[in-house]
């Protein structure tokens, strides 16, 4: 079996290897070249699904194929750990893949298809290799390479308003992350006397525990930037819904997890959770970024900067479960870790779906409508049926509603934080049930947004004409959803296989299983035995039969009425869209609620008509402050700017001069590494 999975998995390397650079050279036979690169990434998909999940079963797998260099040996190699994470990009691309067949006709004639499809199979490739990486320098350089991947695929329709900045954005912030996380690493391979992440690993003992301590903090800084934690989550809100809808759900769906896996890579392989502040400065950071994530999801009119901020919230909560793990572990408590990693992979799986979902049908109502405005929506799922129901069964399982995946995950996440009474130091255990808080409100604030999402997107009557001309998307596009929104059920119904699955590869890291001990029978409970359980199996057939009797018992008892059509009572005021509720209505009673975090700024201007009583016109419009580029990017820009002015005398246009500083760089660099 090891032997197949290994020519597989070489099969795949090779196919994208190759179809990325074809795709590219033959992009001026745009159409057939788009639809072969989608047919070529959906093979390779199916290839890294079976790959990933014969490593997640019986254990790591060499590519076989290994490059001499100055840094040591680099080679391809998975081990679970690594595997889940190409499962859950496996999983995505293939669907992405079927979607982009319809999708990208939209850009024909407008821009590049070839181009497009070109650069979505290299963006695959990295993304590969970066969570099959052995090796520190070449883990660096798939890494960039996904950067700089996905910033070309950002910039793609740079003809649109702000998507240049938005990628000038992404490319700043994603360098600061990479040059804090390449410090970091490279501290570790200097102590470690290695580029090897498997010698690396136990090979720290000799690194001081202040040092240690600075690598943390720097790899959570590196990392954070690209998992969209707050306050380096900026370019995130502005990047994803900048791009392709087919890439924005990588993105989000996919992309970001990358800094989950190294993290994990990093604090528990590499690290070692020692100190107990290490887990609980991650779950507060976390706690930060789930609750501010989805109050700012709740003010943006932009459908996918909604979706977005949702991600920027969904990452908290992942980080929340990472650092209760680390947490646990800082105390030996490693059955409660293996509870707390197992939850929050679990999520991470069903975060990449339910938003890659969401993301297509983002891009679905964009495409018929050609706008991403929810305001100027509305009345879409009587014109886009398929695309209303997929979407609106992602948003189930975003807000956690039984019996979809993301409330399996998040009902796990949640008992792993109650265990946390196992922790000795009182004071410890006193933050950690604040962190249970903190996840409960942002549980109902998505619940809500969930709902206004859709309220505002497909209910109603349309507000625009492009809504009501709008139609349903080609086919291609509705069955890569379907594909997800039926994951979405399954991983839900079937979470004890999906538990015992994962449990593979939380024991691969922390050397304890406990998939027998939370799942059993029909049963998901928590480690600790008999404080609670539920069965997602007996929920979804309790639904489905409930849902069967009321039917049945609604249409016995209606069965020969007559059915009588009269008109709605509209108080003498014609029904109109001017008389629904919009999504800044919908969110408004939230907004002022939180008015200390929002700080909105709102103008109401009025038309005076003959009447001193009645306004022809009223005007309102509302503005929110972000705090972070006030109080913190712009400050930080400044200085930058000041600083820059003032070194700006070294450019003295001489040859002469710009010479003499590279004989000194040069001098320094010799000293340096004498």
């Amino acid at each position: 079996m090891q032997t197949n999975a290994q020519i597989l998995f070489q099969s795949m390397i090779v196919l994208l290897g190759i179809g990325g650079p074809v795709s590219l050279l033959l992009r001026r036979n745009g159409p057939s070249v788009a639809v072969s690169g989608s047919v070529l990434s959906l093979i390779s998909s199916l290839l890294g699904i079976v790959v990933s999940s014969i490593v997640i079963i019986e254990g790591p797998l060499d590519l076989g194929w290994e490059i001499s260099t100055f840094f040591g040996e680099w080679s391809l190699s998975l081990d679970p750990l690594g595997a889940f994470f190409l499962l859950v990009i496996c999983i995505v691309m293939a669907c992405v893949s079927v979607y982009s067949i319809g999708y990208i006709r939209e850009y024909e004639g407008v821009y590049d298809i070839g181009v497009l499809s070109g650069l979505s199979i290299l963006f695959f490739l990295s993304l590969v290799l970066v969570v099959s990486s052995t090796n520190v320098i070449l883990f660096l350089i798939s890494w960039e390479t996904m950067s700089m991947v996905s910033y070309l695929l950002v910039v793609f329709e740079n003809r649109k308003n702000n998507v240049v900045s938005a990628g000038y954005l992404y490319l700043t912030m994603t360098h600061l992350g990479t040059a804090a996380m390449t410090v970091a690493l490279l501290l570790m391979a200097h102590y470690a006397g290695s580029y090897s992440f498997e010698e690396m690993a136990g090979g720290l003992d000799g690194m001081p525990l202040a040092t240690m301590s600075a690598v943390f903090v720097l790899l959570l800084i590196g990392l954070g930037t690209k998992a969209g934690m707050v306050p380096l989550h900026v370019w995130l809100p502005a990047a994803h819904p900048a791009a392709p809808s087919n890439i924005s759900a990588l993105m989000s769906g996919v992309m970001v997890k990358m800094a989950l896996f190294m993290m994990v890579r990093s604090f528990f392989d590499l690290l070692v959770p020692t100190e107990h502040w290490w887990g609980l400065l991650v779950v507060l950071l976390g706690c930060i970024s789930a609750l501010l994530g989805v109050l700012y999801s709740l003010k943006e009119r932009d459908i996918k900067s909604t979706l977005a901020y949702s991600t920027v919230e969904n990452m908290g909560i992942m980080l929340i479960g990472l650092g209760t793990a680390m947490v646990f572990a800082s105390y030996g408590l490693s059955e409660l870790s293996a509870f707390a990693l197992l939850a929050t992979l679990f999520h991470a799986l069903n975060h990449a779906i339910f938003k890659a979902l969401l993301f297509m049908g983002a891009g679905s109502v964009a495409r018929a409508t050609h706008t991403r405005n929810m305001e100027s929506m509305g009345g879409l799922a009587k014109r886009m049926p398929y695309t209303s129901a997929l979407t609106f069964l992602g948003l189930l399982s975003m807000a956690a509603m039984p019996p979809f995946g993301g409330f399996v995950s998040e009902w796990l996440l949640f008992q792993s934080l109650i265990q946390s009474v196992s922790v000795p130091d009182v004071p410890i255990k006193m933050l950690m049930s604040v962190s249970i808080a903190v996840l409960a409100i942002t549980g109902a604030l998505a619940v809500s947004m969930a709902v206004r999402l859709f309220s505002s997107t497909f209910l109603a009557r349309p507000r625009t004409e492009a809504a009501e001309r709008a139609h349903e998307s080609p086919r291609s596009m509705v069955l890569g959803m379907a594909f997800l929104a039926t994951l979405c059920i399954a991983f839900g119904v079937l979470s004890l296989w999906a538990v015992n699955f994962i449990d593979n590869v939380t024991s691969s890291v922390l050397g304890v299983s406990i998939g027998s001990d939370i799942a059993e029978g029909l049963t998901l409970r928590s480690t600790d035995e008999g404080f609670a359980s539920m069965a997602p199996s007996l929920i979804a057939v309790l639904l489905v039969t409930s849902a069967a009797i009321a039917w049945t018992a609604a249409y016995t008892i209606t069965k020969g009425w007559k059915e009588r059509i009269s008109g709605t009572w509209d108080c003498g005021t014609p029904l109109g869209p001017r008389n629904e509720y919009t999504a800044t209505g919908t969110a408004d009673p939230i907004v002022r609620v939180f008015n200390t975090v929002y700080k909105p700024r709102s103008e109401l201007r009025t038309e005076p008509s003959a009447s001193p009583l009645i306004k022809k016109r009223l005007f309102y419009e509302i503005q929110f402050i972000d705090i972070f580029e006030k109080y913190l990017y712009r400050p930080v820009a400044k200085s930058f700017i000041a600083i820059a002015k003032r070194l700006s005398i070294i450019q003295a246009g001489s040859i002469q001069a710009y010479l003499s500083y590279i004989f000194v760089m040069l001098v320094a660099l010799l000293l340096l590494f004498r």
